[in-house]
């Protein structure tokens, strides 16, 4: 799927495209993978303000400044580089009965924290059993 970020630093919402690619589909296993190198997929409570906490605490691990090596792109565009060694690039979550089986507050989010792509493409696949 296509996900528009609108070239700023995200934290987007993939639970509902998520939940209808997997229902009735029964059991098995949905594997959400971002196909970028410089965005990633994480399992949050989202809408209860973590998601800016998480965009804040990112902030302040991957500054943007000019201490990257990796310089093309917008000013700091390094920083996104290195996001995918903490916020991986996939995942993995197991699906009972063509639900998510998540915990009660967990949502799939994309995190992108680079603004010179503001299109990103998730890909979504189901492994049955």
């Amino acid at each position: 799927m296509s996900v528009r970020t609108g070239g700023v630093e995200s934290v987007r919402d993939l639970t509902g495209e998520a939940r209808r690619f997997v229902a009735g589909r029964g059991d098995g296993l949905l594997s959400v993978f971002v196909p970028h190198a410089t965005a990633g997929v994480a399992l949050l409570e989202l809408g209860s303000g973590s998601d800016e906490d998480l965009l804040a605490t990112l902030a302040e691990l991957l500054p943007v400044d000019r201490r990257w090596r990796h310089s093309h792109g917008s000013w700091g565009h390094g920083r996104s580089h290195v996001l995918p060694a903490l916020i991986v690039p996939s995942l993995t979550v197991p699906v009972g009965d063509g639900r998510l089986l998540l915990g009660t507050w967990q949502s799939i989010a994309l995190v992108d924290l680079n603004v010179d792509n503001p299109e990103r493409t998730v890909r979504l696949s189901f492994l049955s059993g």
